[in-house]
């Protein structure tokens, strides 16, 4: 690293960062001590640093050792989002806290600020620094100001200041760097600052400020954390999950996104990049269940405050619902290319906004209404005004449930009458009349009866491929879909159902057979051909491997040999986190994390996966 430390590093391994956040934005901290992913003030605001997708152009800002052949290790302040990268070398040992505080009032400064701080363990490390932002996706230029407190960066609608008692200077590419020794015991702390868009600069946290925030973020965190009920198996597991889900939630709001990156590509060199930095209603919900299952009912209380206080100033009953909003509520802005950037080893192109926000995605009402239905069950109730909307959305539903639609998988090139979107429109009926009975809310029940009832009927009839003896992705389709395991899951069908059975039976073959599982892992429907008409093979969906184990888990009752396999399924998955228990969407052939990262679908379907593992495997 000494003599190349200048010189453009290859893109780190996906599956080779942590994440750091407050409730508002995340970063992405590499094993080399890079902050590769920062969009600030908000999780979907423009990067800030973005070298993850582009590390010529992207901006990084990075503190490492300078020496050769360092060992590296990253871990987690005991029950907290507060990261610690550890660098081990001949000379000594060098460890990096990286956090942003957490648990201020909602308009706190404290909000804008990173906290960096390096600590010599052991021995003597020289400490080299690079700080080099790159504004709006790298569009906008800026210039450096170099003072005593440190350096400031302003383009023409943002400020940033980063304080250090180390000198800094100034580099050819508008960063700043610096070059330390540190002894052992010793420390250094860097703290980057948005200053928003008038560059007003307050004087720097001291010392004993700095400790304190440090102090009060993990005592955050662990106070959170606490109220976790989960006491079962793998609960580290579990737990890192819900610290993950959190990390994911926007408190100003209440929206949950789907993850706090955009591009990181489903095929390396592919164009399956997407921008997930929004709040799709779909794993949002599923977001909900998590979190009620395990104790976190705060968290529901705000999804359905997002819901009544943002989305619904947006939507209007005569409309199809969005699937995805901004983390305010607001209609997603258009989807664009950024063509000066390569991409994540350079897969283009680097997409923001994302255009499924125009699709017809028919399942979100089932996932909503689910996630509802709980919320009023274990949180706390449903208001009369939401009820009407709620009423009008499934009145429409009605007179609409026959439509094709885009399904769960945002298919881009077609739309089908995918047998999961019928199934999660059952779902929709089914949680509103049980909701309705549950409060004795006014609703035409006997409409709401009938169309829930003739959607299963139809789904068993037509939903149901003779030739294949399964359940199959759409109306008329040979292929499979690992989606519709969820079928037991929403109580549609019993899980020994031998309809369920044997729908596991043809998911659970090789794909060479026919079926979605490579070695323990799922595909979300065939490998080949590409239905969704895109090019490249994409990964197995880790949340489709979670959702075999809790089918297996489930049918277990009557398979006993099937609660050994679902076992076994789940720990394997375990395997395929990272060094701190993270995801990605997917799990390339080779073991690699692919796709946005960390993803909230995967870590909720941990979550579920492990609860009823457990619970089913205490009974036995």
């Amino acid at each position: 690293m000494a003599d190349g430390r200048k010189a453009h590093m290859p893109y780190l391994p996906i599956e080779d960062y942590g994440i750091i956040g407050n409730l508002r934005t995340v970063a992405l901290v590499g094993m080399n001590g890079s902050i590769d992913w920062y969009c600030s003030p908000n999780v979907d605001s423009p990067s800030i640093f973005g070298a993850i997708l582009d590390e010529k152009k992207g901006g990084r800002f990075q503190i490492a050792p300078v020496a050769d052949h360092i060992r590296h290790k990253q871990f987690y302040w005991p029950s907290t989002n507060i990261l610690v990268t550890r660098f081990l070398h001949e000379d000594g040992i060098a460890e990096l806290e990286d956090f942003m505080p957490v648990g201020y009032v909602s308009d706190s400064r404290w909000y804008h600020h990173l906290f960096r701080r390096i600590r010599c363990v052991r021995g003597s490390v020289r400490i080299a620094v690079e700080c080099r932002p790159a504004f709006d996706y790298g569009r906008k230029h800026h210039h450096v100001q170099l003072d005593a407190q440190g350096a400031n960066f302003r383009s023409d609608n943002l400020s940033l200041s980063l304080f250090s008692a180390v000198q800094l200077h100034g580099d050819a590419n508008a960063g700043v760097t610096a070059e330390f020794v540190l002894e052992e015991g010793k420390s250094q702390v860097f703290v980057l600052r948005n200053d928003g868009l008038d560059g007003d600069s307050p004087a720097p946290p001291s010392v004993d400020e700095a400790e304190d925030l440090f102090q009060r973020t993990v005592k955050f965190w662990q106070t959170w954390l606490s109220s976790c009920t989960y006491r079962g198996r793998w609960r580290e597991r579990v737990e890192r999950s819900a610290l993950v889900l959190k990390l994911l939630t926007f408190e100003p709001t209440g929206a949950i996104i789907a993850a706090p990156t955009t591009s990181l590509p489903e095929v390396i060199g592919g164009p399956r990049n997407w921008d997930y930095r929004f709040a799709w209603l779909r794993d949002a919900a599923f977001t909900v269940y998590a979190f009620v299952r395990i104790g976190f009912t705060s968290e529901a209380t705000g999804f359905v405050n997002w819901m009544q206080n943002y989305v619904s100033k947006h939507s209007y009953s005569a409309h199809r619902l969005p699937p995805v909003f901004s983390i305010y509520g607001e209609p997603l802005p258009a989807e664009e290319s950024l063509d000066h950037w390569e991409g994540y080893r350079k897969s283009a192109p680097v997409r923001i906004g994302n255009a499924a926000a125009s699709q017809y995605q028919a399942d979100i009402y089932g996932e909503l209404m689910d996630s509802l239905y709980l919320s009023n069950k274990y949180v706390g109730p449903i208001s009369y005004d939401f009820w009407v909307r709620i009423r009008r959305r499934l009145d429409w539903l009605c007179e609409n449930w026959q439509q094709p639609d885009k399904g769960i998988w945002e298919m881009r090139n077609r739309e089908e009458h995918f047998v999961y979107s019928k199934l999660m429109n059952w779902v929709a009926l089914d949680r509103g009349v049980r909701l309705a009975d549950k409060r004795s809310f006014p609703c035409d029940r006997e409409k709401w009866i009938r169309n829930r009832d003739n959607i299963y009927e139809e789904v068993m009839t037509r939903g149901w491929n003779e030739k294949r003896h399964a359940f199959t992705q759409f109306y008329g389709s040979d292929d499979l879909d690992a989606s519709l395991l969820i079928m037991p899951l929403v109580f549609f069908m019993a899980p020994t159902d031998p309809r369920m059975i044997n729908t596991i039976n043809a998911i659970a073959k090789d794909p060479r057979d026919g079926g979605l599982v490579s070695d323990g892992l799922v595909y979300r429907y065939p490998p080949q051909p590409r239905i969704d008409g895109l090019p490249g093979e994409e990964g197995t969906f880790n949340m489709c491997s979670f959702w075999l184990v809790e089918a297996l888990t489930r049918a277990g009752k009557a398979h006993p040999e099937w609660l050994d396999q679902a076992r076994l399924l789940f720990e394997r998955m375990l395997g395929y986190a990272n060094h701190l228990g993270l995801y990605a969407e997917q799990t390339s052939s080779q073991g690699e994390a692919l796709g946005n990262f960390p993803q909230a679908f995967t870590h909720l379907a941990l979550i579920s996966a492990a609860f009823n593992l457990d619970r089913t495997l205490g009974h036995q």
